[in-house]
């Protein structure tokens, strides 16, 4: 597959570099040409949770797949390319380490330049590589830039754990005191009266008999039913908290060469 050409890559500045899978590698920030070609060659490619690594990346079977920018290299690849300063140009032992890491032949005829530094899609061997970073405008002025990292922090949501409500059965003993009842015995003699003497005399003078009384008494039952005593469910609540992120940055500083006497007398003068 041909490398783009120069006016493609330069359209996919900004765009999202994804691996064979579709994966996200991160996105496309810069495009490196080849010197001698004048061909796109590399691609600088952001990459890490808020862009705050990058990485280089070959072109040369780059593929635009609509949104997307598609490479031959698996995500985890790229993330592990070596690291080379991208504000200096590429010498040849470091395009060398990048070719070996992606598995490709390296050709020593070509090397490569960040040279599309003011990223307008074009190589300008004077804009480009004379002046390079350091111009505020189409054609190099009397001020340089000074610049510096800052700290892009955000936060993502990712699983911390799980809960779960889980119902199972327990024995335990329960005592309840019921009353009962029961029909004792008891023996009551009443002396012959003229209330009950008809009663008593109605039967033989003497003779044998008994007399039966069925006795009666309460037994305990027991039974048992489920009764629903409380509903439980599982909520959510956010806590929020404050942490704490450190990271390096990177910032530059200018200082003056030559007659400083002669630069501080001038600064004076145009107080």
């Amino acid at each position: 597959m041909p490398a783009p050409s120069i006016q493609t890559a330069q359209a996919w500045q900004g765009r999202t570099m994804v691996d064979p899978d579709g994966a996200k590698i991160g996105t496309i920030d810069a495009i490196y040409l080849d010197d001698q070609t004048g061909q796109p060659e590399w691609a600088l490619v952001n990459t890490g949770l808020f862009g705050t690594k990058s990485s280089f990346v070959p072109l040369a079977q780059a593929e635009d797949i609509g949104d997307s920018v598609q490479v031959p290299y698996d995500k985890q690849l790229v993330k592990d390319a070596p690291r080379v300063d991208t504000d200096q140009h590429l010498s040849e032992a470091e395009e060398q380490q990048l070719w070996r890491h992606y598995g490709l032949d390296y050709d020593s005829r070509y090397t490569t330049d960040t040279a599309d530094r003011d990223r307008d899609g074009v190589y300008d061997d004077v804009q480009d590589t004379a002046v390079g970073r350091d111009t505020s405008g189409p054609t190099t002025d009397q001020a340089m830039t000074r610049s510096e990292e800052e700290l892009r922090v955000g936060t993502q949501t990712r699983e911390r754990g799980r809960a779960r409500l889980r119902k199972y059965v327990v024995t335990e003993p329960q005592q309840v005191t019921v009353p009962v009842q029961r029909e004792e015995v008891r023996v009551e003699r009443e002396p012959i009266t003229d209330a009950n003497r008809d009663a008593a005399t109605s039967g033989p003078a003497i003779s044998e008999e008994e007399h039966e009384v069925t006795l009666r008494e309460e037994e305990v039952v027991v039974d048992k039913r489920a009764v629903p005593r409380e509903r439980v469910r599982l909520d959510t609540e956010t806590v929020t908290e404050e942490r704490q992120v450190s990271e390096e940055v990177r910032k530059e500083q200018i200082e003056v060469e030559g007659d400083q006497d002669r630069a501080d007398r001038g600064d004076v003068g145009r107080r």
